[in-house]
């Protein structure tokens, strides 16, 4: 019997949004047996029941296929078990922490997250997160359980980035709109404001994502016919030119890790003040000490990446009706699109 757990520092989620945390790699002389016996077998502190309901969700894959609990382990097969968020070893804990609630129902509700509020408890980030923040909220909700996998957020967006997410309050909503984000049917629109101009005005950049093969904290862009990353495609479009900054749409096809901003680093045009990036420093303009001062200016006025998840639009999971909202940019957004305006007047 071969065991893996993975690192998810290194991982990134798959195209269902799916983190790997464990992977067991059956030996020649495995006998037939359930996976979810085979589980309890080999995973500590987890019960039959709970290995069961990660199979309901979906969590349970056999060379990369979801089963179910009845499925019957052979030789050679590799049985991962995938959640969706980095892992993490401590129980989610409801949290007192403000959220801005767009819509709520018995089956969904969808929030508009700030900048600067990290989506799950990871490395560095164990407390004070909006998965946090969701448990202290759906305390009262029958059923929820913070901890189970088959609730919760369907999709996720970066720390410094805002606006719109979509969380699950049932098995049965998770699993709908899990498939509408696989299946690419929802509709995800963003406002980024990037250095220069993208040409054409309108385009779509594909491009393999994947892990950087020189800074692990990073992703990169790779040939779409690589080996290396994962399909992935942006379309964006130009809305407004500030001279050395434009301010884009971008629309995304697929939703890999940190997918517009690398992008839009791959194609020339960093998000301002994105610092993992390269975009928190004067890559357009003049050398003017007076333009100086007013780009470290305009980084103060908004301390993160220039982007915010604008739009978001599904179907609703039990009444089949078409949803749609809308997310105005945040004051720091507005406040830097303000400074840029006013800057190009000048010119």
């Amino acid at each position: 019997m071969i065991t893996e757990e993975i690192d998810t520092e290194l991982t990134e989620a798959d195209e269902n949004g799916m983190y790997e945390h464990f992977r067991f790699v059956a030996d020649a002389g495995q006998q037939l047996l359930r996976v979810d016996k085979f589980l309890v077998d080999h995973l500590q502190k987890a019960s039959r029941n709970r290995i069961q309901q990660a199979a309901e969700a979906g969590c349970i894959l056999v060379n990369g296929k979801a089963v179910k609990s009845n499925y019957r382990v052979k030789p050679f097969d590799v049985v991962s078990v995938v959640m969706d968020r980095p892992r993490y070893e401590m129980e989610i804990l409801p949290e007192d922490i403000p959220l801005d609630i767009v819509y709520e129902d018995d089956d969904l509700l969808v929030v508009n997250k700030p900048a600067g509020l990290v989506v799950h408890p990871g490395h560095g980030n164990w407390t004070g997160t909006m998965v946090n923040a969701l448990a202290w909220h759906l305390r009262g909700t029958p059923g929820y359980d913070p901890n189970d996998p088959r609730l919760g957020l369907v999709h996720r967006i970066d720390k410094d980035t805002s606006g719109l997410l979509v969380v699950a309050k049932t098995p049965d909503a998770k699993t709908n709109l899990g498939h509408q984000f696989f299946n690419k049917t929802t509709k995800r629109e963003y406002r980024a404001l990037v250095w220069g101009c993208p040409q054409p005005p309108v385009g779509r950049i594909e491009g393999n994502i994947g892990r950087s093969l020189k800074d692990r904290l990073q992703m990169a862009v790779y040939p779409a016919d690589s080996e290396l990353g994962k399909h992935a495609v942006t379309h964006y479009e130009v809305l407004e030119k500030f001279g050395p900054v434009t301010l884009v749409k971008c629309v995304l096809e697929t939703g890999r890790t940190h997918q517009i901003r690398v992008h839009m680093q791959h194609i020339g045009h960093p998000l301002f003040n994105d610092a993992r990036y390269g975009g928190d420093r004067i890559l357009r303009g003049t050398t003017a000490a007076a333009y100086h001062q007013f780009v470290v200016n305009c980084f103060a006025t908004c301390p993160r990446q220039a982007l915010h998840a604008r739009t978001l639009g599904f179907t609703h999971p039990r009444t089949g009706k078409e949803m749609f909202f809308e997310a105005p940019l945040p004051p720091d957004f507005t406040a830097l699109l303000d400074r840029w305006r006013a800057f190009a007047r000048q010119a």
